[in-house]
């Protein structure tokens, strides 16, 4: 499938029939409403079933709100909510149960890439169209509409190209705060910045889990300090920006200086991060833009209506030094 890539402006634009209504959407793991919708067409109201990881960052508060505001009543919509809690068995479950109440079209941001293969399918046979958005699965591609994201590994790659810019040519030790294990942001992440930063002089010394959130990059970090002491750590990569503020307090526990002791680089750019940016405390962040709704609701309405829909659809992101943050911040919205 040729990739698309969309830029922040197109994503603005890129569906004018959603508004920037606010929604009375279910509180993120609740369920909404029946499905009651007569298929979309015509003007009818388009029952949508949206499958959430849950509410483990800043970035998926702000994910959620978006389709939660694209996706309203006022947009023609009736969404049904259920965030997993990164639970994969229960977002599964959730998909099955929007098939069982045959709405219109079902919205998965999927937890981990495998496992998808037979829930996709039983949707296919009971018609109803799926779109993926923000991660990917490994499933077939003839199983789901359309994909709406983030290149999470050219995230990687940036994230390395600078490292390797930065501290290529010294004797640099590395740690890292992987996303949820089996995660594509996780998965191609860690791909692309191991290929920016290979034949250079930073070396990765250990790599965990933190899943996403800032308790368990606070955790990592903890650990990793207690395993090599502080003075042998020079680098953290965070897959996301949460981890890394949680891998800040550790290394303010342990008496150094995030950002100046040891260097932090941090993928997303939601407003804590780039606040811990302009403070100094983390040096470098890639995006990874959220904002998804307006897309992920045009993509909707396209294939209920029986149009054709890019099926792959990239949004491109930006990186920030502390300048870059200090200027964006003001008018960040998220």
């Amino acid at each position: 499938m040729k990739k698309r890539f969309i830029s922040t402006i197109a994503l603005a634009g890129a569906a004018a029939m959603a508004l920037t209504a606010c929604s009375s959407d279910p509180e993120p793991g609740a369920s909404g409403s029946a499905a009651g919708g007569d298929g979309g067409g015509g003007g009818d109201t388009i029952v949508v079933g949206f499958a959430q990881t849950g509410s483990e960052s800043g970035w998926r508060s702000a994910n959620t709100d978006s389709m939660k505001e694209a996706f309203s009543e006022a947009n023609g919509f009736e969404l049904i909510f259920n965030a997993a809690d990164n639970d994969t068995a229960a977002q599964i479950a959730a998909v099955r149960d929007f098939i069982n109440q045959g709405v219109d079209a079902i919205v998965i941001a999927p937890i981990v890439e495998d496992g998808w293969d037979d829930v996709l399918q039983e949707a296919a046979d009971a018609g109803i169209p799926v779109i993926l958005e923000d991660r990917t699965v490994s499933a077939s591609a003839d199983l789901y509409n359309a994909w709406i994201g983030l290149d999470f590994e050219a995230e990687g790659t940036k994230a390395g190209e600078w490292a390797a810019a930065e501290f290529g040519d010294t004797e640099t030790k590395m740690v890292v705060l992987e996303g949820t294990t089996g995660s594509a942001p996780a998965n191609d992440r860690a791909t692309g910045f191991d290929a920016a930063i290979e034949g250079t002089m930073i070396e990765k010394v250990d790599s965990q889990t933190g899943d996403f959130t800032r308790d368990g990059g606070k955790s990592v970090m903890e650990g990793f300090i207690q395993n090599y002491g502080i003075d042998n750590i020079d680098l953290v990569y965070a897959h996301n920006d949460d981890m890394a503020l949680g891998a800040i307090e550790a290394i303010e526990a342990a008496g150094a200086v995030p950002g100046e002791d040891v260097k932090i680089i941090s993928i997303d750019a939601v407003h804590d991060g780039m606040q811990a940016l302009v403070d100094g405390k983390i040096n470098y962040i890639v995006e990874c833009n959220p904002l998804l709704g307006e897309l992920v609701a045009a993509a909707v309405t396209g294939v209920v209506n029986g149009d054709e829909v890019e099926p792959v659809q990239y949004v491109e992101d930006l990186a920030f030094d502390q300048a870059a943050a200090e200027a964006a911040l003001p008018d960040r919205k998220y």
